[in-house]
């Protein structure tokens, strides 16, 4: 395969989402009556089911040893490519968020997650930071489960909103109570930023005075 076919072949795969062929057969965009020319302008079927099957992005040889330490080893290298880029891109403006995201997937997956208040509730669990203003995914974080043999993992949302903010400098966070704490907020402030969001009730370092809202004026404070 040359490098011209590899870029016809990924042109196709972008072509088929442009046309919503999700669950469409492949033969079916090849046909000649009710199929899309521009695909068989580009290659024949034939030759698109070889490189299907064929295409690989990982060294076999050595996927074996690599997937122990890491679940992510069979598309690591791709996977690191593309979100380092996602930076370059993008101008980050002052104002992103951060958040859990579920991509549907009911395939074969170590690292699946089950989420029943999302819609697709099945899928891969992604955490995001977008820019407010555009919602530009500007970094990306795949949550692959708890390393096998470690302990429980503890201030998960604090850890994932410092790794994926880290080397900015003077913005503003919005954040749900997922992520939201007092120390969080204080890390925060030794890189210069600004963090707005929702609090669980159960947080410890919430006063008594701060959770009765019985009598309280609308929009005091």
């Amino acid at each position: 395969m040359t490098t011209v076919e590899l870029d016809a072949f990924i042109g196709v795969c972008i072509l088929a989402g442009v046309f919503k062929s999700k669950g469409e057969s492949v033969a079916s965009l090849w046909e000649s009556k009710f199929g899309r020319p521009i695909f068989p302008a580009i290659m024949s079927r034939v030759r698109f089911e070889q490189l299907t099957v064929a295409l690989r992005f990982d060294d076999n040889g050595s996927w074996a040893s690599r997937r122990t330490g890491d679940k992510l080893a069979l598309i690591r290298d791709i996977w690191d490519l593309w979100s380092g880029n996602l930076p370059a891109m993008y101008n980050l403006g002052h104002d992103f968020t951060v958040d859990e995201c579920l991509v549907p997937f009911k395939g074969r997956c170590s690292f699946r997650q089950y989420m029943p208040r999302k819609p697709g509730r099945y899928g891969l669990k992604i955490w995001v930071l977008c820019d407010a203003r555009t919602s530009y995914c500007w970094r990306v974080k795949l949550y692959t489960g708890k390393p096998p043999g470690e302990a429980r993992e503890v201030n998960v949302g604090k850890n994932v909103v410092l790794e994926l903010a880290e080397g900015l400098r003077g913005h503003n966070i919005t954040l749900d109570n997922f992520f939201t704490s007092f120390s969080l907020g204080q890390e925060l402030l030794k890189r210069n930023m600004t963090m707005v969001g929702t609090v669980r009730r159960n947080r410890p370092e919430l006063l008594p005075a701060l959770l009765a809202a019985k009598g309280r004026l609308v929009h005091s404070s």
